[in-house]
């Protein structure tokens, strides 16, 4: 079957549209990928939502987020025709579409999760059946609701020495472990690149430290580190998540420019290397998708902190830009044939779960 899946992640710079023939099991084929940009006014006004969304007692009516809402569900309409135009396939063709829409509030301790954007408008959109809200059910269960790619990457890793680790550096850095026996643990490990990005745009006003060359030209604090470090949330053990809004830059105001950057990127470094303490096995190798694996100075630290072998999973032919959005789409298609997109082990629901609300056209 042909899927669309959809991802504006906790960077909040755009939407990653992909297209894939999949039967949501072992088969898993790209087909074409598509990255589209917010303007800097969207993003200021999706900044914002998730703010006011995050000091709401729960989900509700708010007039920025409804705003923001509906301008996030019409780029993702442009976004998916933009993807069918590149592909030179139709919406006839396509047999569903897994809308993750936007985080604006990540509360699994108070119950919740809040992903914004119209799946039934999306559905009418296109004539495509749409699986949106893939969250919620495993929060309501009792889960994390978070990560949700590890079925995607147990299924793209089958033929990889195990055990190992695949980690997606977005805003909020999670990491999936396959071990030797097949065991699947999965979790949260901190930031990546969010807080950096905000240390950027605070500091000079750009939207990333680019290859970081910022960090790299400065020195890490280490006192600062260990006491960002000290929170207790990395001692948790997993299954767990996070809010990209739960830390902030304030441990690092008053360093210079190149001393903030360098020492936030090796907080995003020493988290994962906490975060594999926590797993039953050392694994050969991490395989990094997202964003940061363009970050140099970020897979250096990682390499020095973790002492694991770190490549970017473009060495395995696949697609770290790509490879969040293809595995919603992949989630869509275990959502129409019943199959489970959580488990126990990797949100900490009951059971393995099938999420996702399906909207049809």
């Amino acid at each position: 079957m042909l899927a669309i899946g959809l991802m504006s992640g906790t960077s909040r710079d755009g939407i990653d549209a992909a297209l894939i023939e999949t039967d949501g099991e072992g088969q898993a084929q790209a087909v074409e990928f598509h990255a589209m940009p917010y303007d800097d006014g969207f993003r200021f006004r999706l900044a914002e939502a998730c703010r006011r969304a995050m000091a709401m007692q729960s989900p509700g009516f708010e007039p920025l987020v409804a705003s923001v809402e509906a301008e996030l569900t019409e780029l993702h309409v442009q976004a998916v025709a933009d993807l069918l135009g590149r592909s030179g396939h139709i919406a006839e063709d396509v047999g569903v579409i897994g809308f993750h829409g936007h985080t604006v509030a990540h509360r699994p301790e108070w119950g919740w999760t809040w992903q914004i954007g119209d799946g039934a408008g999306l559905a009418g959109a296109f004539g495509i059946p749409v699986v949106a809200d893939l969250r919620s059910a495993d929060v309501a269960a009792g889960g994390q609701g978070a990560p949700l790619m590890p079925v995607y990457h147990r299924a793209l890793a089958e033929g990889l020495a195990k055990p190992t680790v695949v980690l997606n550096l977005g805003g909020v850095a999670n990491i999936t472990f396959i071990g030797s026996d097949g065991t699947l643990i999965a979790f949260d490990t901190g930031m990546a690149s969010g807080l950096i990005d905000n240390w950027m745009q605070m500091q000079v006003n750009a939207d990333y430290d680019a290859g970081g060359a910022c960090a790299a030209a400065g020195q890490v604090d280490e006192e600062r580190l260990a006491a960002m470090m000290a929170d207790p949330w990395f001692d948790l053990p997993p299954p767990k998540s996070i809010d990209r809004e739960q830390f902030s830059i304030n441990a690092v105001q008053g360093l210079n420019l190149e001393d903030g950057a360098a020492t936030l990127t090796a907080f995003t470094a020493a988290a994962v290397a906490r975060a594999i303490d926590h797993l039953p096995e050392r694994p050969t190798a991490i395989h990094v998708g997202g964003g940061g694996r363009h970050n140099g100075t970020l897979m250096a630290m990682l390499t020095g902190r973790t002492g694991v072998a770190v490549m970017s999973v473009d060495e395995l032919g696949w697609d770290g830009d790509a490879l969040e959005a293809q595995g919603f789409a992949y989630m869509a298609v275990r959502r129409l044939k019943g199959l489970p997109i959580s488990f126990p082990g990797t949100t900490g629901a009951p059971t393995p779960m099938t999420g996702g609300v399906l909207f049809r056209p």
